[in-house]
């Protein structure tokens, strides 16, 4: 490690103080950001699965937990020790023929999953106010890009992150179904394969939404933000890590990636145990998608549905349309940062403004809204594995990462979500014709 690097590890072991202030408030984010990363997409995939096939996908909210986990981990490492996101890392040590692949594929998934998620808080309004949905997307996208540009994108996660906790709801819901428990037990311990391509896109899709491309890329960026909030403004003042700064962005990711697949897991249950058990198992409509939480809510099913695909996506799409800029900002080597005002990253800004403005577009096509999430699930689905592929590659560098290489069960985890993900992908494509 350079004496830079040195020069900045010993001044943050100077701040033991702030360190554990930013651990204790790390908690609550870490655990609001795990729900609220049950976004739209998520929560259309998670429904659809449920309602389709029953129990049978439960085991896949076990099997992804350390593996998200991990993933998430090791790209918050990278932002910490580098002290630059994911892609300015590709920039800097990397070939130009792995840099813009990755880009690009960032580029196309988040674009298509902000538009996806725009409808979705479209037909989440109609089922409370009589509004045509479409005559809602314009607004919606024009609030999002508003709030994000020229205010702040800090209020309004704090807002929409409380928002998407009644997803939370989908708990109360499945236990108040009263599934047949030894059914369900045995679908979450002992996974369930079947070769058919319906069934292989849905397990693409949970795989997708869970495991996302967009998140990589976030997560790295949030944590060069908060050297910057710190005072760090340059990379060598941000680049080392020290052992309580990566033990506490573990202690985050772990906890919000355990309280996202508690809720993941929740809502297939609650599809399987409503939806699914009453023949509903094609769902068209955020209004079908809303009967899943009947057992809790009754009448107000719907006005809960809505809530939480309101919350989650107001919270998504920037999140969505941040990291494309974050990506495509550091790629070109232009200042990026959202505590930068307009002015000064009108690169990074615009780039915010043309992904939302296409994706707004998408929703013009007429498609299906609850569709158009699970699809954009299954393309998150087929980008994942060549960028987990890539983070695998960049934290196992020691030129890269010095002494915070990945130990031999980072490796075990990482390698593991790749290979499964590649499989999963190449078992769908060989199956498509099934379809």
């Amino acid at each position: 490690m350079s004496d830079n690097n040195q020069h900045s590890a010993t001044e943050k072991r100077e701040q033991p103080v702030s360190r554990l202030r930013r651990f204790l408030r790390a908690l609550g984010p870490g655990i609001i950001t795990g729900a609220a990363d049950d976004d739209p997409s998520g929560i259309g995939t998670y429904t659809t699965a449920g309602a389709s096939f029953g129990f049978a996908t439960l085991w896949t909210a076990v099997l992804t937990f350390p593996l998200m986990a991990v993933v998430q981990y090791l790209c918050a490492k990278i932002g910490l020790v580098c002290g630059m996101g994911l892609a300015g890392v590709l920039r800097k040590h990397y070939s130009k023929k792995l840099l813009y692949p990755a880009v690009t594929g960032l580029v196309i998934a988040n674009t298509i999953n902000a538009g996806a998620d725009i409808g979705a808080i479209a037909a989440a309004l109609n089922l409370l106010i009589p509004i045509p949905t479409v005559v809602m997307l314009v607004p919606i996208a024009l609030i999002i890009m508003f709030v994000q540009i020229w205010g702040s994108y800090r209020l309004i996660s704090r807002v929409f992150k409380w928002l998407a906790l009644t997803l939370f709801a989908y708990i109360g819901a499945a236990i108040l179904a009263k599934p047949p428990w030894g059914a369900v037990l045995r679908a979450t311990f002992v996974p369930h394969f079947r070769s058919d391509g319906r069934y292989l896109v849905t397990l693409v899709a949970i795989l997708g939404t869970t495991i996302s491309p967009y998140l990589f890329f976030w997560e790295a960026s949030q944590e060069v933000e908060e050297e910057i909030k710190l005072g760090r403004k340059t990379v060598s003042e941000r680049e080392g890590a020290t052992y309580a700064e990566l033990r506490s962005a573990q202690w985050d990711t772990n906890i919000g990636m355990f309280f996202c697949n508690l809720v993941f897991y929740f809502v297939i249950l609650a599809a399987a145990a409503t939806l699914h058990v009453s023949g509903k198992t094609d769902v068209q409509s955020a209004a079908q998608a809303a009967e899943a939480l009947r057992p809790l809510a009754g009448s107000a099913a719907s006005l809960l549905f809505a809530l939480g695909l309101i919350g989650s996506g107001f919270l998504a799409v920037p999140v969505l349309t941040g990291s494309c800029a974050y990506a495509v900002s550091e790629a070109l080597g232009l200042e990026c940062s959202l505590n930068d005002k307009p002015r000064e990253a009108r690169g990074f800004y615009s780039i915010i403004a043309i992904s939302t403005l296409i994706g707004l577009l998408m929703n013009f096509t007429g498609i299906n809204a609850i569709a158009a999430l699970f699809w954009t699930a299954v393309i998150n689905g087929l980008i994942s594995p060549p960028l987990l592929a890539v983070i695998m590659l960049v934290s196992s560098n020691r030129k890269i990462m010095g002494k915070n290489v990945n130990g031999l069960a980072a490796n075990i985890c990482g390698w593991s979500a790749t290979a499964l993900m590649f499989a999963a992908a190449i078992g769908m494509i060989l199956t498509w014709k099934e379809q």
